[in-house]
Order: C-alpha cells, then sequence, then structure tokens
C-alpha cells in the first residue's frame, strides 16, 4: 500500500500518458477508525479500521460543453491505478453533458504539509472517558451506548497543479440509559474526546430517569414545546440540505417563490442567524471543497475551491441559497457552498431557565426516523423518542408517551417565541453525516403532535 500522495501522482501521470482527458482531478481519503460500545454496564467490543477511497473524475471538453466521468474504488493496490484512470476517461467520452460544467480552477501549491505522515487514530482515543463510564456502571441505572473516533486525511489533486490536502477529526459519544422501563439519550459531539462530559451527561439521564418514575398519557394535539439544541439541531440540518439554489429557482422546493426564491423573506423576528463556516469555534471543518460526485448544491468542477462562511439565514431572514459556480452563473446569484457544519445564533436563556417559565407544555429530548412528507413546504414526519417530559408551573412533573409529529423547520423558525444559549450538541437522527452543530433551544408555542406513537 503506497501513500495517499503517490497515488496522486501515480494517477496523474496515467492520465497524462493516456491523453484521453482534457482535465483530470484526483481525490484520496485515507480514514482510520476506532469505536468502543458497551451494553448493560459492561464494555463489549471494540474495533480499529483504516481504509482508503480514490475518486479519478475525467473532464472531455468540447468547446463550451463538457462531459464528466467519476470512478471511485476503496482498492488499495497500486497496480489498479491505471485501471481506475481508463474507467473514469470511458466514463466520461460517454456521459451526456454536464449541466454543472465550469472552468478549471487555477493551481494552487501544495500546502507544507502535503508529504507529512498521515495522522492516525485508534482505542487509545477513549482513554479519558472510560473511567467516568466505569464510574457509571458501578450505579443502578443499565447504560447502552457507542463511541466513535474517525479520523479522513483527504487530498484532492488537479492536472492543472491544485494541490489541497486537510485532516478531518470526528468524534461522538451517545449514552442510553434504563430504568423500570423508562430509557433516556445523551450524545455528544467532540474532535478529540478532551473534555467530554460523561459524569454530567449521566447525572442528567439519571434526573430524566427519575422525572420518569411518574407518568402521564397525552391525546394528540398541539403543545407549546421547548426544543432542546439536539432536536433542533435534526430539523435545521433537514432545512440546510433543502437550501439549494437550482431546486428553488426552478420551484421544486419549499424556497422557491413566484418567479424566483424566498431569498429575503422574514422568517422571524427571533435574532437567529443559520450559517455554515469552515473556521467555527471548535466545529472546524474541510474549507475547500472535495466530492466524488455533484448534487445541486456542490459540484466536481469546483474541487478544491475555497469554502467560506455562508449566513443562510441572518437575523431571521433567508439570505443565501447554495450555488456551485455553474449555477451561480446561470442564475446570476453569489457562489455559496456549505461546509460539514451548521451553526444558529440564540439567546441568553438556558434550557433550565425556559422550563423555568414555562406554565404548561412539553419537554423534548431526542427525535427519530424523519422522513419528507411534502417536499413542497418541507414538511417532516418523525418520532418522539428516548423521554418526553410533562412541565408544569416552570417544573418537569412526569414523562409522558411517545408521538408522531408533522412539522417543517420554517414553520417553526416563522412559529418560534423564544431561542435559549447555542451550544455544541449532537442531532440524534442526523449525528452520522452531520456530526458538527451548536444550536439553542427553541420555544414552540403549537409544536404538532400528530398522532400517539408507541416507540420506546
Amino acid at each position: 500500500m503506497i501513500g495517499a500522495q503517490q497515488v496522486v501522482e501515480r494517477a496523474l501521470a496515467a492520465a497524462a500518458r493516456s491523453g484521453k482527458a482534457d482535465e483530470t482531478t484526483v481525490l484520496v481519503t485515507d480514514r482510520a477508525d476506532a469505536s468502543l460500545r458497551w451494553a448493560g454496564n459492561t464494555m463489549t467490543t471494540n474495533g480499529e479500521s483504516v481504509s482508503r477511497s480514490t475518486t479519478i473524475i475525467s473532464i472531455v471538453r468540447k468547446g463550451e460543453r463538457a462531459q464528466v466521468g467519476s470512478v471511485r474504488s476503496a482498492d488499495v493496490d497500486p497496480s489498479s491505478i491505471d485501471d481506475l484512470v481508463a474507467a473514469s476517461q470511458e466514463a466520461a467520452l460517454s456521459a451526456p453533458e454536464a449541466i454543472d460544467s465550469a472552468p478549471p480552477l487555477p493551481a494552487v501549491e501544495g500546502p507544507d504539509d502535503w508529504d507529512a505522515p498521515l495522522p492516525g487514530t485508534g482505542a487509545a482515543a477513549f482513554t479519558s472517558i472510560a473511567g467516568e463510564l466505569a464510574r457509571g456502571f458501578k450505579g443502578a441505572d443499565q447504560l447502552y451506548g457507542y463511541a466513535r473516533h474517525v479520523v479522513e486525511t483527504t487530498f484532492v489533486a488537479t492536472a492543472h497543479g491544485l494541490r489541497r490536502r486537510y485532516t478531518q477529526p470526528t468524534g461522538s459519544v451517545e449514552i442510553n440509559a434504563k430504568r423500570g422501563g423508562a430509557s433516556a439519550w445523551s450524545g455528544v459531539s467532540t474532535p478529540d474526546f478532551v473534555g467530554v462530559p460523561v459524569d454530567s451527561m449521566l447525572e442528567q439521564l439519571s434526573t430524566r430517569l427519575g422525572w420518569a418514575s411518574k407518568t402521564v398519557e397525552l391525546p394528540a394535539g398541539r403543545y407549546e414545546t421547548i426544543m432542546p439544541p439536539s432536536t433542533v439541531a435534526d430539523m435545521m440540518i433537514y432545512l440546510a440540505w433543502s437550501m439549494d439554489g437550482r431546486g428553488a429557482q426552478e420551484g421544486r422546493t419549499a424556497l422557491s417563490a413566484p418567479g424566483g426564491t424566498r431569498v429575503g423573506e422574514k422568517l422571524t423576528d427571533l435574532p437567529l442567524t443559520l450559517y455554515s463556516d469552515p473556521e467555527a469555534d471548535g466545529l472546524a471543518c474541510m474549507p475547500f471543497v472535495a466530492v466524488p460526485s455533484s448534487s445541486e448544491r456542490v459540484s466536481i468542477f469546483d474541487n478544491g475551491m475555497d469554502i467560506d462562511r455562508v449566513d443562510w439565514i441572518r437575523d431571521g431572514t433567508i439570505n443565501a441559497l447554495a450555488y456551485p459556480r455553474a449555477a451561480a452563473e446561470e442564475f446570476d446569484a453569489p457562489v455559496a457552498v456549505p461546509a460539514d457544519n451548521l451553526v444558529m445564533t440564540g439567546g441568553d436563556a438556558s434550557l433550565a431557565d425556559m422550563i423555568a417559565g414555562t406554565e404548561r407544555g412539553l419537554l423534548l429530548t431526542t427525535l427519530w426516523y424523519i422522513r419528507t412528507v411534502d417536499p413542497t413546504v418541507l414538511l417532516l414526519t418523525g418520532l418522539t423518542r428516548d423521554g418526553v417530559y410533562l412541565v408544569q408551573d416552570g417544573e418537569v412533573t412526569a414523562a409522558v408517551n411517545n408521538f408522531r409529529f408533522n412539522e417543517s423547520p420554517l414553520e417553526l423558525l416563522r412559529r418560534a417565541t423564544e431561542a435559549g444559549i447555542s451550544e455544541i450538541t449532537l442531532p440524534r437522527e442526523w449525528g452520522d453525516w452531520a456530526t458538527r452543530a451548536a444550536m439553542p433551544s427553541l420555544r414552540i408555542p403549537d409544536f404538532h403532535m400528530s398522532s400517539v406513537s408507541q416507540a420506546q
């Protein structure tokens, strides 16, 4: 297994020898993965793995038109590189015209660490949480959970001399606690497992299980509801995934408007700004495009391009939609590409303050199995899980049954009456794909619980 940097140069050399493509882009990602599981207050399994993904993108130009072929492989045998390049070139030659064609990006010198060894990870990454978990195993609650650490180093290179490299660490800890038929969940994202608050997570879970010592059955309906950061993240991430400019311009999404888009539309008087930023504090992520295929939000023609901060919603107003370079030129819009994180500003109230200010309502903890009902209004459905609680006169008094909900993240922002402190959180539903998020709690005066659910 040769180094990722050698794969890049061999692939570019093979493409140059063939001469069948006008442009070639090579993406190589080396990945180290470590995981730890526990169940019933006992460590059960741990594992470590390493892998590589190599993508060859060939572009054939015919005047102003371009055809593109992208072939991806997990093969680490150096002898497979020539075949991978050839397959990519043949795919490009037989491909239809690419609607996202854009000119090649200029050369960028490789970073100083281009040839440096690649960092990895292993079971030792979990040393800082193992002691606190071991103490938790001695308690009365049954603990189940999963910790994972992934370190990916990505190289992007083009035949025109562009060279980019970035190492992305991604980690998470999820804990389920069970007592007497009740269940509660807590999760946190972390790049390095430094300062993961396992003790406070376990204390929080114990408190929730204590609330569940009394249960109340409630019917479906609309309830004043406090959504903690994790639940807000799950809804706002889905919104961010839906904010592509082309779909909105063509009248296919909830961000469409007659003759254009909803950019400039005021959603809320709360001073909420939803943005992505590769340099967000505690949520740093890859600062350039590196994708094996195009979507309506990103383009393989933009591989290696810088990603800047984008305010998707600014001070409560829809401010931007995602446009790769080609779509931006077509629709006369600013280029805007999402980073792999999402942040929303908030207010000054803590979650405890928001509970204390509630006369009667519900406190959610997590959402689950979120799916689209109507994309034209971004209506989503899903389930509550692992703890919905009744708040009366400023105190949590009981656990209630689970519900199926029907809500749109756009409408949640319209109807929100209070936002709490924004904090780094782990979305429960989307945590495997969108780990880096910071969100406030939100108060929704009429959250729609459409039916009672038997989910635990």
